[in-house]
């Protein structure tokens, strides 16, 4: 079996996008704050885990 790095790259890349997306659309439905969305989305997928930890 052959690994194609160039999907693998696509598809990280893509995974990591989303993450920072939906960090940042929580954070501003839940503060209503865009330098704390910017944050969070810079953060990604460590705030979407914390808020589902924490709500």
């Amino acid at each position: 079996m052959e690994c194609n790095n160039s999907n693998f790259g696509k598809a990280a890349k893509t995974g990591i996008g989303f993450g920072s997306c939906l960090a940042m659309v929580v954070s501003f439905v839940t503060w209503q704050s865009i330098p704390w969305a910017i944050l969070h989305g810079v953060l990604g997928w460590f705030y979407v885990i914390y808020y589902l930890i924490k709500y």
